[in-house]
């Protein structure tokens, strides 16, 4: 069997995540591909976008999500993410277990003993009416039934749980901030969401296993696991290998991997372009294994909502914007080449963020 070492697979996770060329696709086709983008933080999308797509402009997005094409909702390990209408119509309820299992757990002692089933035909009765609510208009329209869990844990167990909601623009626009206002998916989008069939078969497991590996390159059933985090995934990979759509591979650590048979897998020596991305990136947080883009000492900074730099494929320095200045951060000592490539693409950078960039810093001295 053949073994894909690091290099093998971060070249093929650069070529799937539009990394290693800049692809002419559209916003919402490239949101498609990559199976959404994480964007707890509402602007980070645009950075992604901009990095993976030949002249990206923020209005396209905009466009997506004023026009319903795009949605930001609670779906990937209960954080909020962009995807298109149809994914998130279609993944939806294949989701809800895992997502209400998240909340409890977060909140398990204060939402002790309460009845799901009936807060979330109360939230369901409240949204009736069509009108965007913050998430304490709901839980205030409800505390007075249900006036012992404090209100964050029930919100929360509204908004990203019990009830599909789309968070509504003009949050997650560019350049603009906002607050989260909540509407019902099925209303935002006008359509309903995908039900769940009614014997064992999993079609939206087996569809994300191939949407994953076409988005994310070689990859193990705990990879795709740790990206959405969904129980129940063994059974629709076993289902999926049995009609032998599958090429397999093994890593460097004899881990069995899948993957499409016409997906690309470039030359380890292609060569890899310096890129940023922003926080919470798919290619960092999309792997039970990071190995293949990013050094175990700096494995925390893909949690903690830094931003990186990519060179030759990893992650390599981190940067902000403070100050009228666009600061980088390298964790290891960058040659000349390196320096120039990271601030030639620094310059592009700042001139997308439209923030009134005076100055590039670049601190090699790590």
């Amino acid at each position: 069997m053949t073994v894909l070492d690091a290099r093998a697979l971060n070249r093929a996770t650069l070529a799937r995540q539009h990394l290693l060329a800049r692809s002419d696709t559209s916003a919402p086709e490239a949101v498609a591909h990559l199976c959404g983008l994480q964007a707890q933080e509402p602007q980070e999308p645009f950075t992604g976008l901009w990095s993976r797509l030949s002249g990206f402009r923020p209005a396209q997005l905009d466009d997506a999500l004023t026009g319903r094409t795009v949605v930001r909702t609670h779906l990937m390990r209960r954080t909020v993410h962009l995807v298109t209408a149809d994914d998130a119509l279609a993944w939806r309820a294949r989701h809800d277990t895992m997502l209400r299992r998240r909340v409890l757990g977060t909140y398990r002692r204060e939402l002790a003993g309460i009845d799901l089933d009936e807060v979330a035909a109360a939230g369901r009765a409240v949204m009736a009416d069509q009108r965007p609510r913050t998430m304490s208009e709901l839980v205030q329209a409800l505390e007075d039934r249900w006036p012992g869990p404090p209100r964050r844990a029930l919100g929360e167990l509204l908004v990203a749980a019990l009830i599909p909601m789309a968070q509504l623009p003009p949050r997650g626009l560019w350049h603009r901030s906002a607050g989260v206002r909540n509407l019902p998916m099925a209303t935002w989008l006008e359509r309903d969401i995908d039900p769940l069939p009614t014997d064992d078969s999993d079609p939206v497991g087996e569809q994300l296993l191939r949407r994953y590996l076409a988005a994310y390159g070689p990859a193990a059933g705990a990879d795709l696991r740790a990206w959405c985090g969904l129980a129940g995934l063994p059974d629709a990979v076993k289902t999926a290998r049995a009609r032998e759509e599958f090429v397999v591979f093994r890593d460097e650590r004899g881990r069995e991997l899948l993957d499409l048979p016409d997906a690309p897998r470039p030359h380890p020596d292609t060569p890899a372009p310096v890129r940023f991305l922003p926080a919470f990136d798919n290619v960092i947080l999309g792997y039970h294994d990071r190995s293949r883009i990013i050094d175990a000492p700096h494995l925390g900074l893909s949690v903690a909502g830094h931003r990186t730099v990519l060179v030759d494929g990893r992650v390599t320095a981190t940067w902000t914007v403070r100050d009228r200045q666009l600061h980088i951060n390298s964790l290891r000592p960058l040659t000349a080449p390196e320096q120039e490539a990271v601030h030639t693409e620094a310059q592009d950078l700042a001139a997308f963020l439209d923030a009134d960039i005076e100055h590039i810093r670049l601190d090699t001295d790590n």
